[in-house]
This record gives structure tokens, C-alpha cells and sequence, in this order.
């Protein structure tokens, strides 16, 4: 009779927790979940052949290739099965959503991801995406139907708002989202059209630094809404068509740049997402699920730590390692010699991430 290692019964509790969030999947298809994520926690890569060695067991590197080919190809694994996943890790309350697209090229193959997540710790948590079949923008249509299916899931009653750059304008697009109760914080191009004049019109003289509204709240894309505007330290012209107040709108759209944490700490500043090979759009959304899974449990680990032991803080004010990193370190550790911390860290990625401005 073969006596289960202390690690392997942890990855089991963590199966049993992703069973109670899917009840409809099978248990083996859960645990090369959990396999896979802790591949990838200690590898710190995504390609598969990178995998190989980190997956647990003696089997021979051939059959494990096998099983993370089997992981990425896995029809299971769709969208609504990963949103709850992350859902079952969000915090109470309001919740600020932010959109943004990531984009990279492998080989001639532009893969382009849209992504909708939620704003927490610095970063924002990817909770649904889908990748898009050409480079550039994305289509209104398509981000109508990313908001419609979270909103399944998370209605809009738990949303404080959505906030997103540049690329996310037009008047249906501002529409779909009143129509929904969702408010705002959108920036507008400055040639964009407001009340008959351009933005860089109103707020052309806007010195660095300095905040200023439109007295009236102005027809924005056929939309009536609040134009508050700003200058980057940069010199650009930062104007945001909103339904917040002016304080809350330089807040919450501040808060927009965690999406850029979060691609940076996906990418090669982490995970390194862009080395796969996968580039059929649903073996990429498969695997971005894998990977957002992987990046969260990181973050919740750091998040974890940071209220224990805080991060150096180097002369230049700048934190020595992000959270993610902190974690990551951590976890890998703890994976790799079963250090005696590991149950009570595994018990946490199974733990809702604590609200806002909680102990």
C-alpha cells in the first residue's frame, strides 16, 4: 500500500476546494488543474516542455508532457468554469472593474487577448477574456458580450464601476453600459467631440498636475456625463468622461494602471506567457485561465505575507520585489522542500481574499 506524501494530501485539499466551486467536473481533470498550477508556480514559465519536470509522480517526462498537453486541450476548461474558480476568491462588497487588452506575437501570429477583471491589492484580477482573431482594437460588440457574461455571474449591484483607457469609446458602448446600471470612468481622446468642441479645446491651457471639470455635466458620445480632465507629468492631456464625482474619478481611474501590473507580472516579468506555442484562440483562453489561476494564488500569498513581513523598501521608495514576486518565492519554496508552512499556505488559496482596508 502506497502511503500519500504530506504535499500530495495538500494538493488534494485544494482539489476538493475547486470540486466545491465545479461540482460537474471529475476529479482527475481538477487535480491536473492543481498540478499544473503548481507546475508553474515553481517552473515560473508556461511552456509545456518547461512543465515537464515540476509535475509530481515518477512517471517518465513523455507521459507528463502528455498530461499537460491533455491540461491545455481540455474542453472542461472553459470561461465560466475559471470564473468560478476566481470568484469564490473575491472579497465582499463593491467591486471596481477594469478593461484593457495584452497583445504579443509569436512568430507571424498576433495573439491578442481582451481581458474584464477586478481591481484588488494593486492589480487587477483577470475574471473573464477572451482572445480576439486580428491585432488592434476590439470590436464593441465583443466587449458587450465580455461585461454580459460576467454580469451573470457577478451582477452589477456588486459593481462600484468600470473604469478603462482610450480604446473602450463610442456611443453604444457608453450606452450598453448605462443601460446596465454600470457607471463609468472612460478616458476620451482630446479630438473627441464635446457639447460642439473638442476636448483639447476646453481643457487646452490645463497645466501639469492640475484638475479642472466642465461646469455642466455634457453630452459625451451621445451620452450626458461629467468631463473631468488632467496633465500628466508627461504633458498628455488626460480627460475622462465620468459619472463619478471629480475626487472619486481621479481616484478610481488611477487605479486603472494595476491592469498594466497585472500583464506585466503575466508576461515576461513573471510567468512569461509569451513563450507558448498555443495559438488556437480556445487552447490560448484555456491556458490563460491556467496561468491567472497560478498568478492569483501568488498573489494571495504576498498579499499574505505583506501583513507579516513587509516588503524592503529600496532608496529610491520603490518595493524591492512586487507581491506577486513575494509570494511566488515563497510558494515555490514551500513547494519544492514541503516546508512544514505549506498546509497553512495551501489552506489560504482556498480562502476569499480579505475586503478592502480589512486586518
Amino acid at each position: 500500500m502506497t502511503i500519500p506524501k504530506p504535499a500530495d494530501l495538500q494538493r488534494t485539499e485544494l482539489t476538493r476546494h475547486f470540486k466545491a466551486c465545479v461540482p460537474f467536473l471529475r476529479h482527475d481533470t481538477l487535480q491536473r488543474v492543481v498540478d499544473l498550477i503548481f507546475a508553474m508556480v515553481t517552473a515560473r514559465r508556461v511552456n509545456q516542455s518547461d512543465l515537464c519536470a515540476h509535475l509530481p509522480g515518477a512517471s517518465s517526462l513523455d507521459a507528463k508532457k502528455r498530461r499537460v498537453e491533455r491540461g491545455c486541450r481540455d474542453p472542461q476548461l472553459t470561461g465560466p468554469v475559471f470564473l468560478a474558480f476566481l470568484l469564490a476568491l473575491l472579497p465582499p462588497g463593491k467591486l471596481l472593474l477594469s478593461m484593457d487588452r495584452t497583445t504579443w506575437e509569436r512568430g507571424e501570429s498576433p495573439l491578442n487577448l481582451l481581458v474584464l477583471g477586478v481591481v484588488l491589492h494593486g492589480y487587477t484580477v483577470p475574471l473573464v477574456w477572451t482572445a480576439l482573431d486580428h491585432d488592434g482594437n476590439s470590436g464593441t460588440v465583443r466587449r458587450i458580450q465580455l461585461v454580459s457574461r460576467l454580469l451573470k455571474a457577478l451582477p452589477a449591484g456588486r459593481w462600484k464601476g468600470l473604469v478603462a483607457d482610450r480604446e473602450f469609446i463610442g456611443g453604444e458602448w457608453f450606452r450598453f453600459l448605462r443601460r446596465k446600471g454600470i457607471k463609468r470612468a472612460i478616458r476620451i481622446r482630446k479630438n473627441a467631440v464635446v457639447d460642439e468642441l473638442r476636448v483639447d479645446t476646453w481643457f487646452g491651457d490645463l497645466q501639469v498636475g492640475e484638475v479642472r471639470c466642465l461646469a455642466e455635466r455634457a453630452n459625451v458620445y451621445g451620452e450626458v456625463m461629467q468631463v473631468v480632465a488632467t496633465r500628466s507629468p508627461a504633458g498628455d492631456l488626460v480627460a475622462i468622461a465620468t459619472d463619478f464625482s471629480v475626487w472619486d474619478t481621479c481616484v478610481l481611474y488611477r487605479a486603472r494602471w494595476s491592469v498594466e501590473c497585472t500583464f506585466a507580472s503575466l508576461k515576461v516579468r513573471g510567468f512569461d506567457v509569451e513563450r507558448t506555442g498555443i495559438t488556437r484562440p480556445d487552447r490560448l483562453e484555456r491556458l490563460f485561465g491556467l496561468v491567472v489561476l497560478t498568478w492569483i494564488s501568488c498573489l494571495w500569498v504576498g498579499v499574505w505575507l505583506q501583513a507579516q513581513v513587509q516588503v524592503k523598501v529600496k532608496a529610491h521608495g520603490r518595493a524591492a520585489m512586487s507581491l506577486v514576486r513575494y509570494g511566488a518565492e515563497r510558494l515555490c519554496h514551500a513547494l519544492r522542500w514541503n516546508l512544514p508552512e505549506l498546509p497553512a499556505l495551501i489552506r489560504l488559496l482556498s480562502t476569499p481574499f480579505h475586503a478592502p482596508g480589512a486586518a
